[in-house]
């Protein structure tokens, strides 16, 4: 489930961009937020991990949404 997630964001990752409007804008921010939140889900054994690459990954995600 999460590798294939991760393959359909690869595929996917041009179209979901805050200058397409609000509503993409948004289902971007909540593909972002929900692979942080898988990051977390297999990092969570090791919780410094997991804080970092979650944010990490919000952080990258919505400021690659915002530039393009």
């Amino acid at each position: 489930m999460r590798i294939a997630w991760f393959a359909w964001m690869a595929q996917h990752v041009d179209e979901f961009g805050y200058s397409d409007g609000p509503l993409r804008a948004s289902i971007g921010t909540g593909a972002v937020l929900l692979t942080a939140a898988l990051l977390w889900l297999m990092l969570h054994r090791n919780r410094p991990a997991a804080m970092a690459a979650a944010g990490l990954t919000s952080v990258l995600g919505v400021a690659w949404l915002a530039v393009h």
